[in-house]
């Protein structure tokens, strides 16, 4: 009886060891797993600070750049309304300029037909005195058309501010 309570003893505690070692050998898996697993959450957590840190430079870069092109802006914007307002200014200076241009050509024209006219009056006052000789009182009754020829220039001239019909006028006197 005593040995029939040895073999149940010595079955239990052969079995006892089984369990021993079966659960031992999966404590072990179970920490091998575990610290695969810790190893992994471990490379994980790194990658993601890693991860981090570079979207943190690159939003720093981003914003630097969004700063700096915002100042490009500002600096664009001001050289832009002072273009527009030279602009603005240089197209009213040419208009004004072309303004000018036209009276002065209005006047240029109007001076030549004064002088044409004057040199037709002249032509028609002095028809034929190539060919005559005149005495003394004949060219003083000429000078006094003459001199009416040359008022009348030089008013014309004041009339018009022309210095090419003054000069005319006093080569004519």
């Amino acid at each position: 009886h005593s040995s029939g309570i040895l073999d149940v003893l010595e079955d239990l505690k052969e079995k006892a060891e089984g369990q021993l070692s079966e659960l031992r050998k999966a404590e072990t898996n179970s920490r091998h797993n575990f610290e695969m697993l810790k190893q992994s959450l471990e490379d994980q957590k790194a990658q993601d600070a890693k991860d981090l840190s570079d979207e943190k430079a690159s939003k720093a870069a981003a914003e630097e750049g969004k700063a700096t092109a915002e100042g490009e802006l500002g600096v664009t914007v001001k050289t832009l309304s002072t273009s527009s307002d030279e602009l603005a200014t240089t197209q009213g200076a040419c208009m004004n300029t072309a303004a000018d241009h036209e009276a002065t050509a209005a006047a240029r024209t109007e001076e030549l037909k004064v002088i044409a006219e004057a040199k037709n009056i002249l032509v028609e006052t002095s028809k034929g005195a190539v060919s005559e000789t005149y005495s003394f009182a004949q060219v003083g009754a000429e000078s006094s058309s003459t001199s009416e020829v040359v008022v009348f220039m030089r008013k014309l001239a004041r009339k018009h501010h022309s210095a090419a019909l003054a000069q005319l006028a006093s080569r004519v006197a």
